[in-house]
């Protein structure tokens, strides 16, 4: 050992003997408890940014805990290499998508091992690589014939920009997900997998995962959308139409007075036939995408028609309009118009001066004003004929009673979750395995033809459409008869819907899972990645995870038992407003910036003399160029201190700010554990690390030490607050620099400290903890090493020695605190196995205490 501490020479030496050992390699094991530790599946844009080295530690640090308390830990890592960034790097650079895939993957593989993350690299998964998607392929064909996938042409999300179909769960306040651009609708023949099917199981399943933050729970419940209410006919006179209206306020009913339908609603076209006008504003209104929250905001526009409808249970005449209001896709595509009840109808009756009913008080004796605004709560019915004085809860049953006799109506539970649309028409994706035969029928490809490779292509500007361009690949032969391949590809949320399943057995070549092995991992026991996915990417894989389970490859009912979602890190950005308005957004590295005593910025300068404006801490993103170079801090501090600092600087839900004077800080930090234990070597290693002779000073630093291992080990384990279990080693480890090393009982009590502050200190450090664990005279591995235990009697601060006795004779002794009340004593008596077993199968009669002496359980005989 050194007496400096040199991160680059130690970590690249441990790094290879993690490697040469296969140290991290896991096995299944059935007497072990395992851990399967993982992290959200990295796409391999180019480099690790900062919130990747957050997400990645995460786990790190946990899966080298959990591995010290003797568990069989699996940790794996892979990459969602399907995509359109890809595509759009192929354009710009004329290179084929796999080929810049692969090199950054190549790229940041060696960014991540830099990082001394305790991965399974033998487990490595690339989705693009055809021994991964042949068994999606697979598995898509299986749901196909179960009747869980479909095809149909359907009116869709289109981003004009990517020029592909988006999911619902893709569109962000009507606009792309990715690149924000406003979506269209279009009707285009997609494929889509029956998600809807399992939408109860999906809402109801959400109450057993105690271990998921409740916000993420709540968004998917919001994202699911259930609700109950009534489906009603409502007839259109003159023809043979009816109108479906499906509504959670049956109580309002008798308080219609008109009929709306969305501008895309079958209905629209009967009323157009013979009306230009009523065309013109369909074609309008036809392909806007309205999201839910934009109505209560927007200007309500219609039109109304010729058509009529009936009420179904007063015979009345309602007018049918066509608004920009009505969502196709909740509901019917249908509302029936209340505006005393419903603040949009209210607005377009305003508007369009249609009258307007009230059939519902707050209070049984309430007055309605409803010049200003709807009536929206639940209350008592007034102006409703037989339903006259009835609650909310009331009226639902009776009125649903009166439509069901009639055969005009029927109880409905709605879902706001919509079928998965999962065709993307671009080129860099996994291939959809149906075939359509020259007799127009569509069936699956044959097994023996997968996996359905994707072609390889010059690339042109028109990547997006090369799939369709090559028509050998297309054309292929089932059973004699010519066929054309699907040429849309899959939603690269389908890759990373099951690749958790994946690593359980990544090179098992004889089916999609290895049952043995998915039973003994799964489900994952902690998953770390953003909140951002609450309602993609993590509604997809509980959704995928069920139809796993009901085809028999995995037994488990949900995928994650724990989800921890990290917070952002942030960092300084700058601009400055150039001549056309824009802003410039300048690197830190090319700025000049004065600060106050206190650190506050006070001045900030670009290398071309603009005075700038500070933006603030914010996300880090290449847009604002505020990110950090995660090699640059590795070479320049070493991968153990970025890992600490990313650590300690916030608690994990929160968003970390990125300060260069606190990743100098972690570094003298390590540099006094190394220097403390450099200087405790030199002195020698005790031989014997083990006493119990230690004077008041030593037995309060002593009990120091353990209170830190109880605080740590709860923080770490249980409350995942990894800056304050930082902070405990760090206050201890100060305290160590001032004690006295004079007598052997001082060297015994140093040793046994600074065994257990490196081996606290390694899940955030394991490059400089794997070499002082050496240092300190340990011949195996800190990795095989167990994490340090409490010794609970030394963080008692004044202890007495009780004798428990059974019928008078003594049966045991216990070291406890003196301030211990005499029930928790009992309690305490009664848990240790030498009482245990004189007590059991009998009762106790009476208890004897002699306060700090004698504890007697007179049990009857």
């Amino acid at each position: 050992m050194k007496e400096q501490y040199y991160p680059h020479e130690i970590e690249d030496y441990v790094q290879k003997h993690w490697d040469q050992q296969k140290t991290f390699q896991a096995t299944t094991n059935e007497n072990k408890e395992k851990y399967y530790c993982l992290s959200m599946i990295p796409y391999p844009s180019g480099s690790l940014h900062m919130g990747h080295v957050r997400n990645y530690t995460i786990g790190d640090v946990l899966s080298r805990y959990h591995r010290m308390l003797g568990k069989n830990v699996l940790q794996p890592i892979g990459w969602d290499a399907f995509g359109l960034p890809a595509e759009s790097a192929a354009l710009e650079n004329n290179t084929p998508p796999s080929s810049w895939t692969y090199a950054n993957i190549s790229h940041m593989r060696n960014q991540l091992k830099s990082l001394g993350l305790s991965y399974d690299w033998n487990r490595e998964i690339t989705t693009c690589q055809a021994d991964y998607y042949r068994w999606e392929q697979w598995f898509f064909i299986q749901l196909y014939k179960k009747g869980l996938v479909y095809k149909k042409t359907a009116s869709v999300n289109w981003c004009p920009h990517h020029m592909t179909v988006l999911a619902n769960e893709q569109v962000i306040d009507g606009c792309c997900w990715r690149c924000h651009s406003i979506v269209q609708k279009k009707d285009l023949p997609q494929w889509f997998m029956k998600i809807t099917h399992y939408a109860e199981e999906l809402l109801n399943s959400l109450d057993t995962l105690d271990e998921w933050p409740e916000n993420v729970k709540t968004m998917q419940r919001n994202w699911i959308g259930r609700s109950e209410g009534l489906e009603i006919d409502f007839r259109v006179l003159d023809t043979t139409e009816i109108i479906k209206i499906y509504t959670t306020r049956p109580d309002t009913i008798m308080g219609v007075t008109y009929i709306a339908v969305a501008a895309n609603h079958p209905i629209t076209y009967v009323a157009a036939m013979h009306d230009p006008s009523i065309a013109n504003f369909i074609n309008k209104y036809l392909n806007t995408k309205v999201s839910e929250p934009d109505l209560i905001t927007m200007e309500k526009i219609g039109i109304l028609t010729k058509l009529v409808a009936k009420h179904p249970l007063t015979g009345e005449s309602l007018p049918v309009w066509i608004s920009n209001y009505v969502i196709m896709d909740y509901g019917t595509g249908a509302i029936m118009g209340v505006p005393g009840h419903s603040q949009n109808d209210w607005e377009f009756a305003q508007k369009y001066y249609i009258p307007i009913k009230s059939v519902v008080l707050p209070t049984e004796h309430s007055v309605l004003n409803l010049t200003q605004c709807a009536m929206t709560k639940k209350g008592t019915l007034f102006n409703s004929g037989q339903f006259n004085g009835l609650s909310y809860e009331k009226a639902f049953i009776m009125i649903l009673r009166e439509i069901t006799q009639k055969g005009i109506g029927r109880k409905k539970i709605h879902y706001r979750l919509k079928d998965w649309c999962v065709s993307r028409q671009r080129y860099w994706g996994v291939p959809i395995p149906m075939i359509t035969l020259e007799d127009g029928k569509i069936v699956p490809v044959p097994d023996s033809q997968l996996p359905i490779v994707l072609p390889e292509t010059n690339l042109s500007n028109d990547i997006t459409h090369a799939i369709k361009m090559d028509a050998e690949w297309a054309r292929t032969i089932v059973n004699g008869q010519q066929a054309l391949r699907e040429t849309d590809t899959f939603d690269t949320f389908m890759e990373s819907s099951w690749y958790y399943a994946r690593y359980t057995s990544a090179n098992y070549k004889h089916g999609m899972l290895d049952p043995s092995s998915a039973d003994y991992w799964l489900p994952v026991d902690c998953y770390i990645g953003g909140i951002e996915h609450a309602t993609m990417h993590l509604l997809y894989f509980r959704f995928f995870h069920k139809l796993l389970r009901d085809a028999g490859l995995v037994n488990s009912n949900e995928p994650v038992k724990r989800l921890l979602c990290q917070g952002m890190v942030l960092s300084d950005a700058f601009y400055f407003t150039n001549h056309q308005g824009d802003r410039r957004w300048i690197s830190s590295s090319d700025i000049t910036i004065k600060r106050d005593n206190n650190g506050k910025i006070l001045n900030a300068v670009d290398i071309g003399g603009n005075q700038l404006v500070y933006a603030g801490m914010t996300k880090m993103s290449k847009s604002k160029k505020n990110g950090v170079d995660v090699t640059t801090m590795v070479n320049c501090y070493g991968a153990d201190t970025l890992r600490l600092f990313i650590m300690f600087a916030a608690p994990l839900d929160m968003s970390l700010e990125w300060k260069i004077t606190g990743v100098e800080g972690m570094h003298r930090f390590l540099k006094r554990v190394w220097k403390l234990v450099w200087q405790h070597a030199m002195l020698g290693i005790p031989e014997n690390p083990k006493h119990s002779l230690y004077h008041d000073k030593q037995k309060a630093l002593r009990r120091n030490l353990h209170t830190t291992i109880r605080k740590v080990s709860t923080d770490i384990g249980q409350r995942q607050t990894f800056n304050t279990a930082i902070a405990a080693i760090m206050t201890l480890t100060n305290k160590l620099r001032m004690a006295p090393q004079r007598t052997a009982v001082d060297r015994i009590l140093m040793q046994e400290a600074l065994m257990a502050i490196v081996r606290m200190l390694h899940p955030f450090a394991p490059h400089i903890t794997f070499v002082l664990w050496k240092a300190l005279g340990e011949k195996e591995d800190i990795d095989y090493a167990p994490w340090p235990q409490e010794d609970k009697i030394a963080t008692i601060e004044e202890s007495q020695l009780v004798i428990i006795q059974v019928n008078g004779k003594m049966r045991s002794k216990i070291i406890l605190d003196k301030n211990l009340k005499q029930k928790e004593l009992q309690e305490l008596a009664q848990q240790d196995p030498a009482i245990l077993k004189y007590l059991h199968g009998t009762r106790i009669k009476k208890i004897i205490y002699v306060p700090g002496k004698i504890l007697n359980f007179v049990l009857t005989s």
